[in-house]
């Protein structure tokens, strides 16, 4: 056989085996196995994924969800629903009355003290045995000494205490926050002795309360 013949049918027997070979390289590639596939990532809690999604050095969007608000009106303290209840509409007649009691009575009270005032005028006028208004309740001769002839005092409206007061009397009139002398219907000074047979409620600050 001639040299040159032999020596192209070596090369070609070469080249047909790097075929084969290429092909069983390139299809092991191709098929994964059953050990290349990843486990699935189970979140328990997609906000602690959002919090660690945040690159070092940049501000989170996260949002802390806000705990379930401890009352209906969605706050957690006296404090906080005077603050949202102060700055309201005009009052009306009744609660002008009864945010005077409060100022003229209890201003410089505790919050709770000043809702248990204004809580003691509010269970007289329901009580059946004091006028059946809270206007009538404050202007009672001989009940409060800051009326004067049945006469209100002008509403000091620019004053801090006087807000205070208003917002009391509108959270008292709704019922909005825990009624702190339920039932009492008179209260004095606790400087002062007068020695009422009456059934003591409690004490807040400054004022004895009494059924």
């Amino acid at each position: 056989m001639p040299k040159n013949i032999v020596v192209a049918a070596l090369a070609a027997f070469g080249m047909l085996s790097s075929t084969f070979a290429l092909a069983e390289v390139t299809t092991d590639i191709a098929t994964p196995t059953e050990n290349s596939l990843e486990a699935p990532v189970i979140i328990a809690d997609a906000s602690v994924a959002l919090e660690d999604a945040v690159e070092p050095g940049k501000e989170s969007n996260f949002v802390q969800p806000t705990p379930r608000p401890s009352t209906a009106d969605g706050v957690d303290t006296l404090a906080e629903l005077v603050a949202e209840s102060g700055g309201r509409s005009e009052l009306d007649a009744e609660a002008n009355c009864l945010a005077s009691a409060i100022y003229y009575e209890a201003r410089s009270e505790s919050l709770s003290g000043q809702l248990a005032v204004a809580h003691v005028v509010i269970q007289r006028a329901r009580s059946g045995r004091f006028p059946s208004s809270l206007c009538g309740v404050v202007t009672q001769p001989g009940q409060f000494s800051f009326v004067r002839s049945g006469h209100l005092p002008a509403a000091p409206v620019n004053s801090g205490q006087w807000k205070t007061a208003t917002a009391i009397a509108r959270i008292a009139q709704q019922g909005s926050w825990q009624n702190p002398v339920k039932g009492a219907l008179y209260f004095h000074a606790a400087n002062v002795a007068p020695g009422w047979a009456k059934e003591r409620v409690t004490r807040i600050g400054g004022h004895v309360f009494y059924r």
